[in-house]
């Protein structure tokens, strides 16, 4: 009965965000297996989670601080995909090879110094090839210089709360003071595929660099998993012989993504292998449950003086929480909090209040309002009439 108790409760309150993982509340049963046990027992490091929401399924020493090896490419790819989104930086815009950047060993798309691709390119040969050379030949495009980004990598880090790591490289090759953890290469993973044109390059098997030149080059994703399991659309592997087999990889079913990490694998087969059993394992045993769905009207805010007087707030996107199938997740609850009238100008985008996940008393989760559309201060004519309006047509 206790045992029955426990598992119920896990499934409940595997909430987004700051909820505990399953397997920490299993532990706390006297005499209890943990949930997941079996997964990623070769791994140094591993942890399990829902992309959307951040709820932790499974973690195994996901804070202990290990060299990345090429994973470290991930927080590389999301400079530039920041750099993209936000219009300094163009797919088609042209990357030229230094001289430094073309020296880099290990794996490589075998720039030349001089050479030019497109940031296309380039990413293609980051995400799929792992080339050391194309890391750092974006990290002087978009840093000036690999020093400037590698500051500007750690500026991130810090950003998305990674206490565990610090970059000293934009590409993982090894060096002293270069670490992270599986739970802050999760936290990167889950930020970079925010950026959703980024599965174009990491979930693609094969493509090819130079294809119309004297020297093509064949592209073959390092991660197996885009091609043999199903779902998978990214992220990244890395190996060194102090990192051994590393992999952050991502899948998607039904609505539901999942980010694996393991680090410290024995050899490529274990980690492909053990990642697929993380995946298997979450796939069966959760769904996403929505609580609001995108575009249903959250919460309304009078507004003071403002051309209209009522700021509507729709959801920005679907509101989903993390539920054990089988099991209904009773007891979940939710308040808006905005202020009762807020005074114009209002400028979309500005944060307006807060929409609170509860458990009973519990808070489970905070998502963020903001206000989807400009509302101007009124002009005092129209102000006049809205006035004089209320007065003559009041009971």
């Amino acid at each position: 009965m206790k045992r029955r108790f426990i598992t119920l409760l896990a499934g409940l309150l595997l909430i987004a965000g700051i909820s505990p993982s399953a397997q920490a509340l299993a532990q706390k049963a006297e005499g209890a297996e943990p949930a997941a046990s079996g997964l990623a027992e070769q791994a140094k490091s591993a942890i399990l989670l829902d992309a959307e929401t951040g709820t932790i399924i499974f973690e195994k020493k996901s804070h202990e601080k290990l060299p990345p090896a090429s994973i470290t490419k991930i927080m590389t790819m999301l400079l530039a995909a920041e750099a993209v989104d936000k219009g300094t930086l163009k797919l088609t815009d042209k990357v030229r090879t230094s001289e430094y950047a073309a020296s880099m060993g290990g794996s490589q798309i075998f720039l030349e110094p001089g050479e030019e691709m497109t940031v296309d390119d380039m990413l293609k040969g980051i995400a799929m090839a792992s080339g050391n050379d194309a890391s750092v030949a974006m990290a002087e495009k978009i840093g000036g210089s690999e020093a400037e980004f590698v500051k500007m990598m750690n500026a991130k880090a810090r950003e998305l709360g990674m206490k565990d790591t610090h970059f000293v490289n934009p590409n993982g090759l090894p060096v002293e003071g270069h670490y992270s953890s599986a739970h802050d290469i999760a936290l990167m993973s889950r930020e970079l595929l925010k950026h959703e044109f980024i599965t174009k390059y990491t979930g693609a098997y094969q493509d090819y660099l130079r294809k119309d030149t004297e020297k093509p080059f064949w592209l073959v994703n390092t991660n197996k998993l885009v091609r043999f399991y199903s779902g998978a659309d990214g992220l990244k592997t890395g190996y060194t012989s102090e990192a051994k087999f590393c992999l952050s990889a991502t899948a998607k079913k039904d609505g539901l993504r999942l980010i694996a990490v393991v680090l410290g694998e024995p050899n490529t087969k274990t980690r492909n292998s053990e990642v697929s059993a993380m995946f298997d394992y979450a796939f069966s045993q959760y769904t996403m449950q929505p609580l609001f769905k995108s575009g249903e009207i959250i919460g309304r805010i009078k507004i003071a003086k403002g051309e209209k007087t009522v700021l509507e707030l729709p959801a920005e996107r679907s509101y989903n929480i993390l539920v054990k199938k089988g099991l209904e997740p009773e007891g979940i609850t939710h308040k808006v909090v905005v202020p009762e009238i807020l005074a114009a100008p209002v400028k979309a985008g500005q944060p307006v209040g807060k929409l609170v996940v509860y458990q009973g008393d519990k808070v489970l989760n905070e998502f963020e309002l903001k206000a989807t559309e400009d509302i101007a201060k009124a002009s005092w004519w129209k102000l006049f009439k809205r006035t004089t309006s209320k007065l003559f047509f009041v009971d």
